[in-house]
């Protein structure tokens, strides 16, 4: 039986990878410690995902384990010896970097070196899956023309009519502390397939979700604000009118997305991952959608100080990814993410 090691594995996308191979027939060993509740807060508790995932899963097992332990993570991979590698382990809030910068780097970069050096040296043919992120462009995205609207800001350079590319620069631009973490993580990824030859793949991610989200203020935007509408809870819209815009994927697009590459690895690659020109909404406009499927009203309030180095716009070109793996596409829209959300809150 083939093996799948899976990062994060109680969390949005590991939880949803741990089912994904596991109904594909893998044995599945899932790597988390919950430290998204530290980082977090009760709100991002994840100890009932994985009670979830030992209750549905046929052949899963967990390890309460910190990817910042090199020789513990060494260890696994020596015992484990995965087919595939999925890393879903992160830390993924800017504010939250710059309180806690050691642990952010900790976390983003050192994890990722340990996971992928234990790789190079008992597992290197396995397939390497790094859930990276659009914050790898920093605010380099903010430098393109756009126009406002009654709702939402659009892009007006055609160069961007499919959103973001992969070309676009990383470099001379304002990430974040969390950011630079994920760049430092993307680039080990991609040196690591270049330099050794490695199957490896960074998927930089617009904003996933799904049922499964804990999201938090800090860090899942239509998670939280589903919550907050279903519970009554004040919704913060932080700066830019409430118009900046972000494309939203299924977490079981993404899976999807991953099992494309494990089935067929390229190496060093990486791909741009999200909802693309299909699926991308606006804050104002999450929050009319949210209240149309939902039937309630958002409380929110509005504060004009935007996040530092938070995108205006931001919309991924997925059309490298379907150029190199046709049989993939965004199957779940705007409307069934928020309906799963919604669900999964009032069960």
């Amino acid at each position: 039986m083939k093996t799948a090691l899976v990062t994060g594995s109680s969390g949005l996308i590991g939880s949803e990878a741990v089912l994904h191979f596991d109904r594909l027939g893998y044995a599945v060993v899932g790597v988390d410690n919950n430290m998204r509740a530290e980082f977090f807060g009760p709100g991002g508790d994840t100890c009932s995902n994985l009670e979830r995932l030992r209750r549905a899963a046929k052949h899963f097992e967990h390890r309460d384990l910190d990817i910042r332990d090199r020789d513990r993570v060494a260890s696994l991979v020596r015992e484990v010896r995965p087919s595939a590698i999925v890393h879903c382990a992160a830390q993924p809030s800017h504010d939250l970097a710059a309180r806690r910068p050691f642990d952010d780097f900790d976390v983003n970069a050192n994890g990722t070196l340990n996971l992928l050096e234990a790789v190079r040296q008992t597992a290197r043919d396995a397939p390497f899956v790094l859930m990276s992120s659009n914050k790898v462009y920093g605010d380099g995205p903010n430098r393109i023309e756009m126009r406002e609207t009654d709702t939402r800001w659009v892009a007006v350079d055609p160069r961007f009519a499919f959103g973001v590319p992969e070309t676009l620069s990383i470099d001379q631009c304002l990430h974040s502390l969390m950011g630079a973490s994920k760049v430092a993580a993307d680039v080990l990824t991609q040196e690591y397939g270049r330099y050794f030859g490695m199957p490896t793949v960074c998927f930089r991610a617009g904003c996933l979700t799904g049922p499964s989200h804990a999201g938090v203020e800090l860090h899942g935007f239509l998670a939280y604000l589903t919550a907050c509408a279903l519970s009554g809870r004040p919704y913060t819209v932080f700066g830019y009118k409430g118009k900046q815009v972000r494309d939203q994927l299924h977490a079981a697009d993404v899976v999807a997305a991953i099992e494309a590459f494990v089935d067929a690895p390229r190496v060093g690659e990486v791909y741009n991952l999200g909802g693309g020109p299909s699926n991308n909404v606006s804050v104002v406009e999450a929050i009319a959608l949210v209240e149309r499927a939902a039937a309630t009203k958002v409380t929110w309030t509005y504060s004009p100080e935007h996040r530092r180095g938070d995108h205006i716009w931001y919309v991924s070109d997925i059309r490298k990814f379907t150029q190199d793996y046709p049989k993939w596409s965004v199957t779940r829209s705007l409307d069934d993410i928020v309906g799963d959300l919604i669900a999964a809150r009032r069960s």
